[in-house]
């Protein structure tokens, strides 16, 4: 009897991957009833797994299809709370994501997590809610608030909304690190001038809030809004940094000190999914940078978002972030090295060459889903990220700097915050100027569900077409986060519009 052909073993894991995904989109059409074949298969998937032969894949794709359906089922129980509570009164109590904004009617207006039910049941609820209301002066990340209003169904990131609610302050967070962000905030808004300061906040920790909303337009009509939300792309800075700081001096400082800057920015600036997702890929890269492995890019974007849809099947089920993230990302660290190799061979790009080929496989990649959901599209967005994004890190790193002189020195904060003004201004009056291009922003383009669908085939059979013609047998060797990642969601929106 002839002998099973090996199966590579990054072939099993995105087998494995695709098939939870799948499992999660099951879950949300037909609950998983009976599950002891699922065990049958996590057996079989035990006794084969040293083979890596066809079978291996095949439990393996039934075993996590299995998982993915079972996770999701038990996420729909839960989710058919949502829908009984619809257009009805309730009162919850809930943390505070992110600090509260005025916004429409001068309502103070923040999203909620961790939501319980009061009245009319006692239920717990999953997800996050947007609120808007009156009751207190302000409410800040970490605070516990008492919401009273009527629970509406909403499309995007957060499952449903309250507006016009009671709002009652429980309890104020009192972490260090909200206290950290908080003077931190201040010490940057001392230090230099709006909107300068709110858009160093969003380049440092992600925060939109205090951005002025003509700038935040200005932003959204260039393509530029991701370098304001957190996303892959601060995590590479991060990385980068620890590891030129220490490598040659120690592998193993280099690795904690990455960890541990890791864990402070997911402090910082909380677990939002493009965040989450970012630094699954980025902790895997580490580990196997120590160890002095290579990661298929494919594999590495898989894990990534299949541990993140499994903690949270509501990604998979309809995130925006989520999907944007992933997309860009595919076409970062898949499309675009493949794109390079069949342009330049074996000869690396110069940056910027790199940067526009980095910015136009993203931004093929996400197009498709940005226009089927928001139905806008930026004509300029690759010029104006090709003058902005080289100096991102650079002006990070002046924007902690002007920071902390606000939050140490605050005497002469404005003669050390004055590079993070030059180049922070800079890259706000390129936004300004291409926003004013004559039809550089497209907005109400129709784009249906099948034209989404046959671009994604299209773009399918360009990315084959290039592998083909490279003759390579891997899709692209992921570096991330040890460099080249230039951007998160080129077509991100803003959290007002999602």
């Amino acid at each position: 009897m002839p002998r099973m052909k090996r199966v590579r073993r990054p072939v099993l894991v995105i087998g494995a991957c695709v098939s939870l995904g799948l499992g999660l989109f099951a879950a949300r059409w037909m609950a998983l009833g009976n599950a002891y074949w699922v065990w049958g298969c996590a057996v079989l998937s035990l006794v084969s797994l040293r083979r890596h032969n066809i079978v291996t894949l095949g439990c393996l794709v039934l075993l996590f299809f299995g998982i993915g359906w079972w996770r999701g089922s038990e996420y729909m129980q839960k989710l058919t709370l949502h829908q009984s509570l619809h257009l009805q009164k309730v009162t919850l109590i809930g943390r505070a994501t992110e600090d509260a904004v005025y916004g429409k009617r001068s309502q103070l207006e923040f999203s909620l997590s961790n939501s319980m039910v009061i009245r009319p049941k006692t239920a717990q609820l999953v997800g996050d809610l947007t609120v808007r209301g009156f009751g207190t002066p302000m409410v800040y990340r970490g605070d516990i608030v008492r919401v009273t209003g009527k629970l509406y169904p909403t499309r995007g990131n957060n499952l449903a909304s309250i507006s016009f609610a009671k709002l009652e302050l429980v309890a104020q967070g009192k972490s260090w690190i909200d206290e950290l962000r908080r003077r931190f905030a201040a010490g940057l808004q001392s230090a230099l001038p709006e909107p300068a300061a709110s858009f160093g906040l969003g380049l440092l920790v992600g925060q939109r809030s205090t951005l002025p909303e003509e700038t935040s337009d200005q932003l959204r009509h260039v393509g530029l809004t991701h370098i304001i939300a957190v996303s892959g792309y601060n995590v590479t800075i991060i990385v980068i940094a620890c590891r030129r700081l220490l490598a040659k001096r120690s592998k193993f400082q280099a690795t904690a000190l990455c960890v541990a800057c890791l864990v402070i920015f997911l402090l910082m600036t909380g677990s939002s999914p493009p965040i989450v997702r970012a630094s699954i890929i980025s902790m895997l890269s580490i580990w196997a940078w120590y160890y002095g492995r290579s990661i298929p890019a494919l594999v590495l974007l898989l894990v990534g978002a299949g541990i993140s849809a499994l903690a949270n099947p509501l990604y998979v089920w309809g995130n925006v972030s989520w999907y944007l993230s992933f997309l860009a990302f595919f076409g970062v660290l898949v499309v675009a090295p493949l794109a390079v190799k069949r342009i330049y061979g074996s000869r690396e790009p110069r940056l910027v060459a790199g940067i526009c080929i980095e910015t136009i496989c993203a931004s093929l990649l996400v197009a498709p889903y940005a226009l089927h959901t928001f139905g806008q599209v930026s004509l300029v967005s690759l010029v104006a990220n090709v003058l902005v994004v080289p100096l991102i890190p650079l002006a990070m790193l002046l924007a902690l700097v002007a920071g902390l002189a606000g939050m140490i020195v605050p005497a002469i904060a404005g003669w050390l915050a004055w590079p993070a003004n030059w180049l922070l201004t800079y890259m706000l009056d390129v936004a300004n100027l291409f926003d004013r291009t004559p039809h550089g922003f497209i907005d109400r383009v129709e784009f249906s569900l099948p034209m989404m669908i046959a671009s994604y085939l299209l773009l399918a059979a360009v990315c084959w077409l290039l592998w083909y013609k490279t003759s390579s047998s891997r899709l692209g060797v992921a570096n991330y986060p040890l460099g080249g990642i230039i951007t998160d969601s080129i077509q991100s929106k803003s959290k007002e519009q999602m």
